[in-house]
């Protein structure tokens, strides 16, 4: 008789939320030399992903254990110890699934790499969340080769396991216009009112800088320059603030360039590039030229150096929908114990609170309501004539 010890994990859904449930694996050598790991022992499980690795701790339980003395021939003279087993709490989500399906269903649509986030904007609960390419989490269930393993992170492959919600850096384009219309009202470059002309193209110091197919847009204040994304408008706006440190201030204040404190693993904080790291990496040979102006212009319109990911932008937005409270997104909404019984509810929590002026506020959310309620809206062949209102912005980096 051989007796072996198997762990199971049933994925109903199959690899719906991969990325976000995570995955369990057997221990071994460096997970045994963590701190807090005096329970574990070789062949045990816990996670090593996504929730499973958060929250492991609460959902693994303790295994049972009988220990006996035995003669030379085998037969037993004596228990020595025991120990019941105590399963794990049972760990509720705050995703809806229905919207989880969407989001995965419009993402492998396109067919390309890339990641979407959904959020309550005065809990920070995570109502949907996918990267893609994704994984089958099922494939934990039973030992990997080492070749299986490191095709899950092969760039060539698309890096399915590389969870883009929240690890990704990237320039993230227009979405970032907000933050600047942010700086620019407070800094004074511009009012709600200011109209610059938008012929298409502009030239700082000596160089070109043209909208999106060098479209013109022509008199534009800020709710119409968020309506049809005149990059023109914010250009100017980020050569005005060039050497006041406002955007790069405003961007820290949103988030940008810090972990958002969800509960997963593996979130990156991203770069946010500023006049002194540019010029250090200058001063240090590892880059051809300092800081100059044209480094603000592309920020201003999300692009540049600039990396970002969707859960940063998601909390960033998310402020500007509840007033200025950075909120911490998470995942978890309570825990059960075995019976279904409720033995903790998981708290919103806030970072921060920002000041936004009001009047400021008010004029960006016209201006996204606009981009995709209007005809000559960025998103209006979405979204105009939604069954829902929505507000927002495109952005091409």
């Amino acid at each position: 008789v051989q007796v072996n010890r198997v762990f199971v994990r049933r994925y109903p859904q199959g690899i719906r939320a991969a990325h976000l449930l995570g995955s369990v694996g057997e221990v071994n050598a460096e997970d045994l030399e963590q701190e807090g790991s005096e329970d574990l022992e070789p062949g045990d499980a816990l996670g090593k992903a996504g929730v499973e690795q958060t929250y492991d701790g609460m959902l693994r339980g303790q295994n049972g254990l009988t220990r006996v003395q035995v003669d030379s021939l085998g037969r037993v003279k004596g228990e020595l110890k025991s120990r019941n087993p105590e399963p794990g709490t049972s760990l509720r989500l705050t995703i809806d699934s229905e919207l989880q399906a969407a989001g995965e269903a419009a993402l492998t649509s396109v067919g390309l790499p890339g990641a979407f986030v959904t959020m309550n904007v005065d809990t920070g609960e995570v109502l949907g969340l996918a990267s893609n390419p994704t994984i089958d989490p099922s494939i934990f269930t039973r030992p990997l080769s080492p070749a299986q393993a490191e095709r899950l992170w092969d760039e060539d492959e698309g890096a399915p396991m590389f969870n883009r919600a929240i690890g990704g850096g990237y320039p993230v384009g227009s979405v970032y216009k907000p933050i600047t219309a942010v700086a620019g009202l407070d800094a004074g470059s511009v009012t709600p009112s200011t109209v610059v002309q938008d012929n298409g193209q502009i030239q700082i110091s000596d160089q070109v800088f043209t909208n999106a197919g060098s479209q013109p847009h022509g008199p534009v204040d800020l709710r119409r320059a968020l309506e049809v994304s005149s990059d023109v408008y914010f250009y100017l706006l980020g050569a005005d603030l060039n050497g006041t440190n406002k955007l790069q201030q405003w961007s820290r204040d949103f988030g940008i360039s810090q972990p958002t404190g969800i509960d997963l693993p593996g979130e990156a904080s991203g770069l946010l590039p500023t006049p002194a790291w540019r010029n250090e990496l200058f001063a240090a040979g590892e880059t051809d030229r300092p800081w100059a102006v044209g480094d603000n212009v592309q920020l201003a319109i999300g692009q540049g150096d600039l990396q970002a990911d969707p859960m940063q932008m998601a909390v960033a937005y998310a402020a500007l929908g509840n007033g200025g409270n950075i909120v911490k997104p998470r995942t978890a909404l309570q825990a059960e114990d075995p019976a279904g019984r409720v033995i903790e509810e998981f708290q919103p929590e806030i970072n921060r609170t920002i000041a936004i002026d009001p009047a400021a506020r008010r004029t960006i959310l016209e201006g996204l309501n606009d981009a995709a309620q209007k005809p000559d809206g960025t998103s209006y062949g979405v979204f105009g004539g939604f069954p829902v209102q929505v507000a927002g912005k495109t952005g091409t980096a």
